[in-house]
């Protein structure tokens, strides 16, 4: 029923009502003149209570449902807006975004993100003294990062800012966290001395929780995205021109005066594409299966380059079975042949071994060839830099530290014209231990290069 059919009802009702005690009265007049009196009394009466009843008919016309526009929780809206940023990773840009979110949304004088040694963003009250780019100065934040806990502080003292005119007196520091693993802070701060209202302590827990989640779900996106990567680049290598060229080329000779010889390279050709093809579940290869597929790319190369290669292996067969990043060694061992013992005049040498060092698989790959000068090696782990079968240092560099952490990437130590050494850590445990694999790995099968 809507609003203009309930006040044509109301006014309906008053009317007749009118009408009826307007009727009652000229009766009772006729009849009885002396009465005069009670009749207007009565007409007021009437008129009160018709009044009274219409009134009470619009107010109790319906329930009109109003939503009250009630806030969005600051939380959620704050993870809802940082969302298409902390998908990036945590950095300098990113975090002063979140820093603009959050300040923006929250009932707090200033806000600073922290990774785990300097201050990456910074807004808010005394941003003049305040700034991001430089180091972690405040012991608690340090403390926060050390142990991973929540840290509250109350006075201006906790906060050992050493400028005397900042204004800031409280700040609740909360550990941001990444794969169990601290990767920085998110600090609140007031102006105000003393408790830090409930609210504010929550917030800054259930932000850090919620920034803490979008980085692991940035970590995961950034880990496929690099093994779609390699697995694209190792498609790419079976019909890169030059590798198939150059194998063709050598098969072509050899089929002239060493017909099986040629015969037999032809299979391992197949074999390495068919190991380059083979579907994989997941981001890791036995070491087994590793170095069976570098044992067929160096068969392969030995072919072409013949007495100028020389291959050294020295492998812990205890070590077979446990399980490395797919496609690791063979682009370091391309990278060696290609870039380190090709260009050296005379004969080159490359050195695969692995071995347990401290609790971890240490793998080192090492040619005694051209070197890399000082002015290329900050380059060397730019994309495509000394590409293996497409597969770059970089992307094995950076496979390695989102897998196992900042500290496992790839270590290259190099000098001119005596060669180069690269150094891959893969820590060990009892569930990165494959079962079953290719029966032996070590010296690759002798083949008649004459």
């Amino acid at each position: 029923m809507t609003m203009n059919s309930l006040n044509d009802i109301s006014r309906g009702i008053l009317l007749r009502w009118g009408l009826i005690q307007l009727t009652a009265v000229v009766i009772l007049i006729l009849i009885n003149p002396g009465l005069w009196k009670v009749a207007v009394g009565m007409t007021l009466a009437s008129a009160i209570s018709g009044y009274l009843v219409v009134d009470y008919i619009q107010k109790h016309k319906g329930v009109k449902v109003k939503l009250d526009d009630h806030p969005i929780d600051p939380t959620l809206q704050i993870a809802n807006e940082t969302l298409p940023y902390l998908r990036r990773g945590l950095n300098e840009e990113t975090a002063q975004k979140t820093a603009e979110i959050i300040l923006k949304i929250s009932d707090v004088s200033a806000v600073a993100v922290t990774d785990r040694e300097k201050v990456l963003a910074y807004i808010g009250e005394c941003s003049d003294h305040h700034k991001a780019g430089g180091p972690i100065i405040t012991y608690a934040t340090k403390q926060a990062v050390a142990t991973g806990e929540l840290i509250i502080i109350k006075d201006k003292k906790g906060l050992q800012c050493p400028e005397k005119n900042c204004t800031l007196q409280s700040a609740v520091i909360a550990p941001l966290k990444c794969k169990g693993e601290v990767a920085g802070t998110v600090k609140l701060y007031q102006t105000k001395q003393g408790e830090l209202q409930p609210a504010v302590v929550k917030l800054a827990v259930a932000v850090a929780q919620l920034l803490g989640l979008q980085m692991e779900l940035a970590e995961l996106d950034r880990q496929a995205q690099l093994v779609t990567k390699a697995e694209l680049d190792a498609l790419h290598a079976q019909i890169n021109p030059h590798f198939l060229f150059n194998t063709l080329n050598t098969i072509i000779t050899y089929s002239r005066t060493h017909p099986e010889t040629a015969r037999r390279l032809l299979i391992r050709l197949s074999s390495f594409f068919r190991q380059a093809l083979k579907k994989r579940h997941g981001h890791y290869n036995s070491l087994r299966e590793e170095i069976e597929y570098v044992n067929t790319y160096l068969i392969l190369e030995k072919a072409r380059f013949r007495g100028k290669l020389r291959i050294q292996r020295d492998i812990d067969p205890s070590l077979l079975d446990y399980q490395v990043p797919v496609l690791t060694l063979q682009p370091l061992v391309e990278n060696a042949v290609k870039h380190g013992v090709h260009p050296k005049v005379g004969t080159g040498t490359v050195h695969i071994s692995a071995k347990m060092f401290n609790g971890e698989m240490l793998i080192i790959i090492r040619d005694d060839g051209v070197g890399i000068n000082k002015e290329r090696m900050p380059k060397v782990f730019l994309p495509w830099f000394g590409s293996g079968n497409g597969v770059g240092l970089s992307n094995v560099h950076e496979r390695l530290k989102s897998l196992f952490g900042e500290d496992y990437g790839l270590r290259i130590m190099s000098e001119v014209n005596k060669g180069t050494s690269i150094y891959v850590r893969v820590p060990l445990n009892e569930n990165n231990v494959s079962k079953g694999g290719i029966d032996s790995a070590g010296e690759a099968q002798s083949v008649d290069y004459r």
